[in-house]
């Protein structure tokens, strides 16, 4: 089971999702609407304190060509992207891509899973970063082939372990519900060690 920790802000979270044993961590980027969006030179310095065992995903919505020349510039593995995007973005890219599907509609699933460029899926909520979850029922219609099936969208420590169990996903991505509830910015290391503790436990 891969897990994703998702809408990293600061140098320090990237140490706090290697320790916790996580296979990507995402960075958002070009998205000013998310709190949680970052500038080109912040997104350095967490990719700086990030551990080569943990592979950086840029996380967009709808980019631009130019956009995703800079995430490639900044030496990120792989891209996530969100919303309508133009062809030419995606047959230009020069590194792999997660298409990410909001809500319950999959039209384009066919067509992207034939693309070699694109390694996986992640399924979230019709309001990325809402922390909402949605029916997972309705992911029983997508089919399972090569590609990684990633589940998003409202995933806590204490509804993941029924998630895996209903969805069978190859991973789980979070992302607020990895953070603080108090007020405080970022992400809650207790939670961070809880959540991978029951991703980890599921798995053995």
């Amino acid at each position: 089971m891969k897990l994703k920790i998702c809408g990293l802000t600061k140098p320090e979270e990237a140490v706090l999702v290697a320790k916790a044993g996580a296979d990507y961590a995402g960075i958002v980027m070009f998205f000013p609407k998310s709190k949680r969006n970052m500038e080109p030179e912040q997104a350095t310095r967490i990719l700086a304190a990030l551990p080569k065992s943990v592979q950086s995903v840029a996380v967009v919505v709808s980019p631009t060509l130019e956009q995703v020349r800079i995430i490639e510039d900044l030496g990120f593995a792989m891209i996530q992207i969100h919303g309508a995007v133009e062809s030419q973005v995606v047959e230009t890219l020069k590194i792999p891509f997660i298409r990410a599907f909001n809500g319950e509609t999959f039209a384009e699933i066919e067509s992207y899973g034939a693309m070699k460029k694109c390694i996986g899926f992640v399924f979230d909520a019709a309001e990325p970063g809402s922390g909402k979850t949605f029916d997972w029922s309705v992911l029983k219609q997508v089919p399972r082939t090569d590609k990684l099936i990633l589940l998003s969208g409202g995933l806590t420590t204490e509804n993941v372990v029924k998630a895996m169990e209903t969805v069978q996903p190859d991973g789980v991505d979070v992302s607020s519900g990895v953070e603080y509830t108090d007020g405080r910015p970022g992400k809650d290391p207790e939670k961070i060690a809880s959540f991978a503790a029951k991703v980890k436990s599921f798995c053995d």
